[in-house]
């Protein structure tokens, strides 16, 4: 699919030939890093690709069934044909493809991530368009609807008269004919985006740009048989037959290249047309662009997912702003299900510890689904009343101030990302209820055009500039340079202040701070607004899908963060649901007696368990705590509402407070996160835990600070003396023994529950070790290795005598395969002074087998602690995945190949590769 994959070999044919990307022929595998039980073991990955090319054309063909069965009969599907197709897409179309695409993630496939995301998106909304068509066909009825949902409920006309709202029957010929014109405005984004995909597909190989320009032009006539006739569906057949046959050529050479490791079919092994002729990159130019953080790389970047879905909600809205359609239940489906594929590029975000992109992108989801429900409710109801009851509304000036807080935090990114979030708080702006309900409209609808501009550019900018590694399309430079912004707030760098340290692992607190602050001023009202249906029923999204749904997804993202997890936020999901039961949806409801007094015994116990949140906010920071404590007094109005006894002052002053205090903490979380230092205070804990003395006397093993030098000789004498010890590298934790001692290699193996066939690489200090044994290397191999060492990167390389002169000769037989060896010369200085000490070490992951690496000491201590003989401690890791394994062993015939994928992308190794080569000749 992409130019990464997990097994590589890059081929040279003559020097002035092109390099070519194709798998290895499984005969050289298994002689090279698969010889028998003693052999490397490679990662073999299924390709996704065939789930997703499969997905497209299957659901191209259940379209195309529908198409020509219309067009040959000259009438429309009855209601259970549509409804079956609709449940089919969503589950073929829509899950598996959504499968698909986050695999296409795990396998750092920007691109194909991308669009079989999108693309699931794009075939679950068309299924839930076949549904609700065909809930409304069987048998023909007639519907009776307010006036205005037949008339722009929006008309931009001051002069429009107040209609006559009696209900009256709508034919059910128009409501299809509504569906169909919210169809067309969903489709429009998606064919240009199509577009771009294939586009940019056409960089990386000749398969996908013709599946995805199939899916172009599909979709083109499949949005003018909408309302052009049967020619158009029999046209959109055809190319749906075509999208057919290229996604099953596509699936069966990569089935074929995924169970031969050879590419047998044609098509994902050269590109059409080199992705650098685009532009290009100066070093000067991505100094401009601003400091990336250290993220873990074996996610591929979700920026272009985020901003994919970015450019399709605002078209959707915009079409209905401008008065294309008037009912906006389909367009509510379908913004919903775009907005949740924008919730997989924040939690990819979150998984590249990115709090940048996670509050984003999480954030603009919200905005999407609440202004997506909040439209349908309002195109319900006649114009008068939603004017009333929006006026009361003041949830939409939160959105704004997140927005300017989003802002803040893209200081120190760039020009694009920062001109992006503008325009959303210009968006945001554009939709405050108190504007006059006549320009509402008009302002929504230019603001939502200008927008998704600037998404479909920066979609185009991500993809393109993650495939190449470079910035090839301009994105324009920093704003304001990180030097700047810390200066600004007058921190020293490298200082941890008296409130505590960062927690940049924490990536989703200001998304949470940002739903809570949501939701609360969304509840937000006085008395006689409680006794408007029209508020009532408008505030119920704004509360309900910040506070509860989207706070849910928070809950997982914080599953695993910290000491408290997801209890804070889990229990603030049931606080603002049962908050919109009752106080929104109760007059709907007309709640009797004993069905109140069961919310106000949920009230009394939700103040209890808050009473427990406050003491674990004790342990966080004070602004959590006073969080809390704010919300132990709104949760005492909700109480008092029960018993119908409410002073709406107090709870106004609380839910505004508790808004200020949630606005705050998400500013401080994202600038704190972004930049991984403590700029703004959140305030130190109330409550530490007590540090016993003796503590460190219960450790399960020794440990020692890599700080210290004492620390150093302390590690080196224990691995002297035949031990194993957990040691930072320049990725993740590793196990280490000397090479000195064969015995010790052999328990490592009992201490990780490691296979016996998997072998043991070997760790020094740096490449002039390796040239002072004078080992049979090609002069391609030196250079290769001198342009990948010291890094995370480890090579495989032929094995011969030279090795004893290394100082492996005890353990020659221990380390390494009979014929071959892995090498690593980490970039970090601790475990490169430890190698001068002890001599080569035999290293590997200091995790049990199958498990997750250890990123951090106290995770090697807590897994490893009762097995090992010591710990160099030395915090956090720089990585959050192992090295990346190259198999050198062909390196002479120009060929190498990825056994494994780590923390540096494969196609880094073959662009390195690539300039050695031509440097060679």
């Amino acid at each position: 699919m992409n130019s990464s994959h997990n097994i590589y070999t890059l081929i040279y044919v003559k020097p002035s030939d092109k390099p070519q990307i194709t798998p290895v022929p499984a005969s050289q595998l298994k002689t090279d890093t698969m010889s028998g039980p003693d052999g490397f073991p490679a990662s073999y990955y299924g390709e996704p690709g065939v789930l997703g090319m499969l997905s497209n054309g299957i659901s191209a063909f259940l379209v195309l069934l529908q198409n020509f069965n219309t067009a040959r009969s000259s009438v429309s599907t009855t209601g259970v044909e549509n409804v079956l197709a609709g449940v089919q897409l969503i589950l073929i179309g829509g899950i598996c493809q959504l499968v698909a695409g986050l695999l296409s993630f795990r396998k750092y496939d920007h691109l194909s991530g991308t669009a079989f995301i999108g693309y699931a998106a794009l075939w679950s909304s068309y299924g839930a368009t076949r549904i609700y068509i065909g809930s409304l066909t069987p048998p023909p009825w007639s519907i009776i609807l307010p006036a205005a949902n037949v008339n722009n409920s929006h008309s931009f006309n001051s002069t429009t008269p107040d209609y006559n709202y009696s209900s009256f029957t709508i034919l059910n010929s128009n409501i299809n004919h509504y569906v169909e014109e919210s169809a067309i405005s969903g489709l429009i984004p998606y064919i240009i985006l199509s577009f771009l995909l294939a586009f940019c597909s056409a960089t990386v190989n000749y398969i996908m740009p013709f599946v995805f320009g199939a899916i172009t032009f599909t979709l083109i006539f499949e949005a003018v048989g909408l309302v052009a006739g049967p020619w158009a569906l029999i046209v959109s057949g055809i190319l749906e037959l075509l999208i057919l046959i290229f996604a099953m050529y596509g699936s069966a050479a990569l089935l074929l290249k995924g169970l031969t490791q050879r590419l047998i079919l044609k098509g994902f092994g050269t590109p059409l047309f080199n992705v650098l002729l685009l532009g290009t990159a100066s070093s000067a130019s991505l100094q401009k662009i601003g400091q990336e953080k250290n993220k873990n790389t074996k996610y591929a970047e979700p920026m272009a997912l985020g901003l994919f879905c970015d450019t399709v909600s605002p078209v959707i809205f915009a079409f209905y702003s401008f008065g294309y359609f008037k009912l906006f239940g389909l367009g509510a489906i379908w913004v919903t299900i775009i907005s949740t594929a924008q919730l997989f590029s924040s939690y990819y975000a979150n998984l590249r510890q990115d709090c940048y992109h996670t509050t984003k992108f999480g954030l603009h989801a919200t905005y999407w689904i609440v202004k997506a429900w909040d439209e349908f409710v309002a195109s319900t109801m006649p114009n008068s009343e939603v004017s009333v009851g929006r006026e009361a509304m003041v949830g939409d000036w939160f959105f704004v101030l997140a927005s300017l807080v989003i802002c803040a935090g893209s200081l120190n990114t760039d020009l694009l990302e920062l001109i992006h979030n503008i325009l959303f708080l210009l968006v945001t702006v554009s939709t405050v209820s108190q504007i006059p309900f006549h320009v509402y409209y008009i302002f929504f609808g230019i603001t939502c055009c200008l927008f998704a501009v600037v998404s479909l550019y920066g979609t185009f900018t991500r993809l393109i500039n993650t495939i190449a590694e470079k910035s090839l399309i301009p994105v324009g430079p920093q704003p304001v340079s990180t030097e700047r912004i810390t200066n600004a707030f007058k921190c020293k760098k490298n200082k941890e202040h008296s409130e505590g340290h960062c927690n940049t692992n924490q990536t989703s607190e200001a998304l949470f701070y940002l739903l809570n602050g949501l939701a609360s001023l969304s509840a937000l009202h006085s008395e006689e607004a409680s006794r408007s249906p029209s508020f009532n029923h408008l505030s119920v999204p704004w509360i309900l899908i910040s506070g509860a749904v989207i706070q849910a997804y928070i809950s997982r993202l914080q599953l695993n963060s910290g000491r408290f997890g997801s209890v804070i936020s889990s229990v603030y999901v049931a606080v603002w649901a049962m908050w919109t039961w009752f106080r929104f949806t109760g007059e709907m409801l007309w709640f009797s007696s004993q069905q109140v007094y069961g919310f106000t015994a949920g009230a009394i116990a939700l103040l209890v368990v808050n009473v427990f949140i406050i003491l674990m906010a004790a342990y966080r920071n004070l602004v959590l705590l006073l969080l809390t404590i704010i919300m132990e007094v709104v949760l005492v109005c909700f109480l008092l509402s029960t018993l119908q006894s409410l002073p709406y002052q107090l709870e106004m002053a609380m839910l505004a407070l508790f808004s200020i205090t949630c606005l705050y903490g998400a500013l401080a979380s994202l600038i704190n996160g972004t930049l991984s230092q403590q700029l703004l205070p959140l305030g130190p804990p109330l409550l530490k835990e007590e540090v016993k003395p003796e503590t460190t006397a219960v450790l399960p093993c020794p440990v020692a600070d890599s700080r210290l030098t004492s620390g150093l000789l302390k590690m080196a004498a224990l691995l002297g003396e035949g031990g194993v010890c957990g040691i930072p590298t320049d990725t993740v934790y590793a196990l280490a023994a000397s090479c000195k001692s064969p015995e010790a290699i052999e328990k490592i193996y009992h201490i990780k529950e490691r296979p016996a066939e998997k072998p043991i690489c070997i760790c020094i200090s740096n490449v002039e070790q390796l040239v002072a044994t004078h080992p049979p290397f090609s002069p391609l191999l030196w250079e290769f290795m001198r342009n990948v060492y010291p890094g995370g990167i480890s090579c495989i390389v032929s094995k011969g005598e030279w090795l004893r002169k290394l100082g492996v000769g005890p353990a020659y037989d221990r380390v390494g395969t009979q014929d071959s060896i892995m090498i690593r010369v980490p970039d970090h200085t601790v475990t490169v002074h430890l190698c001068d000490s002890t001599g080569p070490l035999a290293i590997t992951s200091a995790n049990p087998s199958g498990e997750t690496d250890s990123t951090h000491h106290d995770m090697v201590i807590s897994r490893l602690g009762h097995k090992i003989q010591g710990v160099l401690c030395d915090g956090k890791s720089n990585e959050i995945v192992a090295s990346t394994i190259v198999n050198c062993l062909k390196i002479d015939e120009g060929n190498i190949s990825i056994v494994r994928e780590g923390c540096v992308p494969a196609v880094k190794v073959f662009q390195i590769f690539e300039r050695v080569k031509a440097n060679m000749v």
